[in-house]
């Protein structure tokens, strides 16, 4: 690529970021997908309702999972905006976006401006960056706040300047609290590995990083008193069925390192090859980019270490092996580092000089755009989404025309042809996807659905009750009013009320002889738990079951 800077230092890269942006954006208003995204949207919206936004619970028990600074910005936005869809995912993305612009920033002081502008558009491409701005939990945030901690600890690092350094130490402090003690590693790993590999011993024990760590234990302070107030004082409460339960030493140990060991009380089964496949689908369009300037990129800094910046691939790969080698696994976990693989596929794709690995990539690439046009495709005829309309169907044509002829007709080089292509067709996926596939698919997630239409039925302002059988923190954010979990082996409550229910559940209350009326039912899937068979029409109803909103007098 750098045979022909001209293109990249034209105005092209900028208007695909803008078209990045608002691929991030499409999602906004569709439904937030349960149990994990609702679940946190219900615990923030319950700091609003309760102006308590020191404790974190889920209906009325004390919660200790996660820390509190996501719920914190979320609660924000509610007290903002009110209680809807677009209110809990807006920070994430304009976290997100935030870490596309450090990776901007980042990428331009390690390399030059068409390298910043790529890893830029790289990061908003990559494929689970845009699904996790439709399905937002800590990951955006965290996104974020790591690359931007790494940008201003590095400036710190040149400059010697403490504003860079406080700047470091407050995000890397609210990295901290969204996530725990883990977001260190990438962090640390960037600085202290490209100060290491260059032996830069100086530097390495500089005492400002000792004041870092002074600053950042004083950054997490409000974190450790909301958890010193709800369960360190309270040894009496039970939590994960246990009492004497720290929240703090659950925040510096067990909700990570005891996750790491498979030893605290959220336990799982680790693959160490788990984040390779993993990658390979999440960093789509350009995963198989990435594998080769990660070897590229080792390969050329053993030759001489000195040539080359470790920041990226120190921050990086430290995280992966160390996620890797961890008990408990999830596929977004990976997203924090994607604006360093960003900036190492960018420089070695802007760096690449030989005309058969420019023909070798670009065959590669073209493979991967033809195969990602097939699943959109498959997935419209198996599927059949109902949001598929005429609109959005206009809006994917244009970008199928300037798929074919854009690139052609702006550029001469057979590279920028394929990158150009590449980004198109994530569009392509991605629209697709949020503003067809999801708003269809989030029909099926019947709490939300039953709860937008008793907000709209309820006209008698009907005492409203759920039955818990996994699916509650959906139906309690929709819902505008007060919702109490139903127990059919407690005290009746007063009559009458609304129940929401699984159908099986409704009918052994009628045999009970509960005198019960039917107001609507809904077909439910798992929605976050995607299989063939429901993505297939002609098998769905099979996976499907029925809940109900009755009137019970």
């Amino acid at each position: 690529m750098n045979q022909h800077p001209t293109a990249l230092q034209n105005k092209w890269p900028y208007l695909f970021i803008g078209f990045a942006v608002l691929i991030n954006f499409s999602g906004l208003f569709t439904p937030i997908i349960g149990p994990d995204g609702t679940l946190y949207a219900v615990i923030a919206k319950n700091m609003v309702q309760t102006n308590n936004y020191a404790d974190l619970f889920n209906h009325g028990t004390d919660w200790l999972d996660k820390p509190h600074f996501p719920f914190w910005v979320t609660a924000l936005s509610f007290k903002c905006f009110g209680f809807t869809t677009w209110a809990y995912k807006l920070p994430g993305i304009l976290f997100l976006l935030m870490g596309a612009f450090y990776t901007y920033l980042f990428a331009k002081k390690l390399y030059n401006e068409p390298i910043a502008l790529w890893s830029a558009l790289i990061l908003l491409t990559a494929q689970h960056i845009v699904l996790s701005n439709n399905d937002v939990r800590a990951e955006p945030y965290l996104t974020g706040l790591i690359i931007a901690s790494v940008y201003h600890f590095y400036k710190a690092d040149k400059t010697n300047s403490f504003w860079q350094l406080l700047a470091g130490c407050i995000f890397a402090a609210c990295a901290v609290m969204t996530k725990g003690t883990f977001a260190i590693i990438p962090i640390a790993g960037a600085i202290a590995g490209q100060l290491i590999i260059t032996r830069r011993w100086k530097r390495l024990f500089n005492p400002r990083w000792l004041l870092a760590v002074i600053l950042g234990l004083i950054f997490i302070l409000p974190e450790i008193w909301c958890l010193y107030r709800q369960f360190d004082l309270h040894p009496e409460k039970v939590i994960f069925g246990e009492t004497h339960v720290s929240g703090i030493k659950f925040f510096f140990w067990d909700s990570q390192f005891g996750r790491f060991f498979n030893s605290g009380p959220i336990k799982g089964h680790g693959d160490p090859s788990f984040f390779v496949h993993t990658l390979l689908w999440a960093f789509l369009p350009w995963s198989l980019s990435l594998f080769a300037a990660i070897f590229n990129f080792i390969k050329k800094g053993s030759k001489n270490v000195q040539a080359v910046e470790w920041y990226c691939i120190c921050g990086s790969l430290l995280t992966f092996l160390v996620f890797s080698a961890s008990k408990f696994q999830l596929p977004h976990y990976l997203n924090i580092v994607f604006p360093f693989f960003a900036i190492l596929t960018a420089q070695y794709l802007y760096g690449i000089k030989s005309v058969k690995t420019i023909r070798a990539i670009g065959i590669t690439q073209m493979v991967i755009i033809v195969l990602l046009l097939i699943l959109v495709v498959a997935l419209q005829y198996f599927f059949r989404p109902e949001a598929f309309g005429w609109v959005t169907a206009g809006i994917l044509l244009i970008l199928a025309g300037l798929l074919m002829f854009f690139p052609a007709i702006t550029v001469n080089n057979t590279f920028q042809r394929i990158a150009y292509r590449t980004l198109l067709t994530s569009f392509i996926v991605n629209l697709y996807l949020n503003l067809a596939f999801y708003p269809s698919l989030m029909k099926y997630q019947a709490a939300s659905e039953a709860a937008t239409w008793i907000n709209h039925n309820n006209l008698q302002h009907l005492p409203v009750k759920e039955f818990d059988d996994g699916y509650v923190s959906a139906f309690e954010f929709y819902n505008n009013g007060a919702v109490t979990i139903f127990d059919a082996n407690t005290r009746l409550p007063a009559r009458p009320f609304l129940l929401y229910a699984p159908v099986n559940v409704v009918n052994s209350l009628k045999a009970k002889g509960y005198a019960i009326q039917t107001l609507n039912t809904f077909k439910r899937y798992w929605v976050s738990r995607l299989k063939p068979t429901f993505l297939n029409e002609a098998t769905r109803a099979k996976e499907l079951d029925t809940t109900a909103v009755v009137k019970i007098n």
